[in-house]
């Protein structure tokens, strides 16, 4: 089985019925040279929109630019006022965040964006971080409301059922994760096995080790 397929796999089976919307193409290394031509990296540029945020910590940033070109990243959407899902999913992320050490913030970055920036104002999402006790390396963002809805539909977040998709109390629980320059990326339950979720980033890093899967779905 090769990683598309142990991907497709995983993900069918941590989201039941849940169907994303379209992600940027997994490859592997074989499939695809590490030299970046023009026309790829004008592909990969366009593949993001280039939006502005505002970081938890008061940093305005170009979402491309700043935080996916050249990167690898594990984005997830929540929103502070959430009762339901999203405690859940931070203090699971936080137990990524430790699973990857020192890498992240070195060559590992999270985010997480907010889906009501109406209310989650920079110091809001600055007061959740700190409630989570979160290290650096993780960003929370806000920003136009527009510019957020545009990032959760490119970045594949939605359901196929219009009403569904726009009750943010529904909002599809998982992280997109991947290799920004190498073009790889996939999507796990944000509420999965932190050890895993770290294992499938490593996977995709040139010369990394097939997870066991067996292990994974019990």
């Amino acid at each position: 089985m090769n990683k598309r397929e142990f991907i497709k796999n995983v993900t069918v089976a941590s989201f039941g019925a849940v169907v994303l919307g379209a992600m940027p193409s997994l490859s592997t290394a074989e499939e695809r040279p590490h030299s970046i031509s023009p026309g790829r990296s004008e592909r990969r540029k366009k593949s993001f929109p280039n939006v502005p945020l505002v970081t938890h910590e008061g940093e305005t940033v170009r979402f491309y630019d700043d935080l996916i070109k050249d990167k690898t990243v594990l984005i997830n959407f929540m929103y502070a006022r959430c009762a339901d899902i999203c405690p859940g999913m931070t203090a699971n992320l936080k137990l990524v965040q430790k699973e990857f050490g020192d890498r992240i913030g070195r060559d590992i970055f999270m985010y997480s964006i907010t889906l009501e920036p109406e209310h989650d104002t920079q110091s809001v999402l600055k007061a959740y971080a700190e409630l989570f006790r979160v290290k650096p390396g993780w960003k929370f963002l806000t920003g136009r409301k527009s510019d957020i809805e545009l990032l959760r539909r490119q970045l594949g977040f939605t359901f196929s059922d219009p009403v569904l998709d726009q009750d943010k109390t529904q909002h599809i629980g998982v992280v997109k994760y991947g290799i920004e320059p190498l073009e790889r990326w996939g999507t796990c339950p944000a509420l999965g096995n932190p050890k895993y979720i770290a294992e499938y980033i490593y996977w995709m890093e040139p010369g990394g080790q097939r997870p066991n899967q067996s292990e994974m779905m019990g």
